[in-house]
């Protein structure tokens, strides 16, 4: 990631649609998030991909919700053309601490590619 463009948790410089898709994600609310996302976009959690509405839908309600754990943004910042924003998590997943980028590319106002990836 590019430190220049990088500011610790400023989230106030993210698009209206990336904050809008933290929350409904963050609150498994699998239509709102879904409505943030373009026709084509594509999830990849860690290397495993979903597209499609039925994959994405079941990606947003139920991924990590086995666990329990807190989700701190450590950063935002940009990458090119791709918007990133760091979470620290902490929880009673394997390891019990995590740290990921989840890496925006927008289309317009949407989300076309969501990749997270271990920070």
């Amino acid at each position: 990631m590019d430190d220049n463009t990088n500011t610790p948790t400023d989230t106030q410089q993210l698009p209206t649609t990336i904050c809008a898709f933290t929350d409904a994600h963050a609150a498994r609310d699998a239509d709102a998030a879904l409505d943030l996302l373009g026709p084509q976009a594509v999830i990849s959690d860690v290397g495993e991909s979903f597209s499609g509405e039925a994959a994405l839908r079941r990606f947003i309600s139920e991924a990590g919700a086995e666990f329990t754990y807190t989700d701190e943004i450590t950063g935002v910042g940009r990458d090119g053309d791709t918007w990133v924003v760091s979470h620290h998590l902490e929880g009673d997943f394997p390891g019990g601490k995590a740290d990921l980028d989840y890496r925006f590319a927008l289309d317009g106002d949407r989300i076309a590619q969501l990749d997270i990836v271990l920070g």
